[in-house]
């Protein structure tokens, strides 16, 4: 049954057995995963370690594995940018938004991850993502 923050037994996880070296933190986790997809480009990176994060968020908020059930069948289906374009041009923030600026991860968000990289989304996306971070920091 998996109990550990990397979603295995901990007993044979490497990390949580060894306790001569500390934990690694979420985000160090969320780009951990993101690596493995061996992403392209500077902005799938982001984008996969946004979603990451956002799993790592809601499993240390819930006390146990979280999985982004509805956003990873979308990221199959369009791919990672496109995705992540759909998900911030909602009219309504997204758990994943909230979570993380709730954990203190809102670096490693969908709409910080636009906004850094406005050449790669809409016009549309970059504006509601600019809003939003706007409302964030007010």
């Amino acid at each position: 049954m998996p109990n550990c923050i990397h979603g295995i037994d901990d007993r044979f996880c490497a990390v949580c057995t060894n306790k001569g070296r500390p934990k690694p933190s979420q985000r160090q986790v969320a780009q951990a995963k993101a690596a493995a997809h061996e992403p392209a480009t500077d902005v799938e990176r982001e984008a996969f370690e946004a979603v990451y994060a956002y799993q790592e968020a809601r499993s240390v908020q819930a006390g146990r594995p979280f999985r982004a059930s509805r956003t990873w069948p979308m990221i199959e289906r369009l791919g990672i940018l496109l995705a992540v374009e759909r998900l911030v041009s909602k009219p309504d923030e997204s758990d994943c938004y909230t979570t993380l600026v709730e954990m203190g991860m809102e670096d490693l968000s969908f709409e910080q991850v636009v906004v850094r990289h406005r050449e790669s989304f809409s016009e549309k996306a970059v504006a509601i993502s600019e809003t939003r971070l706007k409302r964030l920091k007010a």
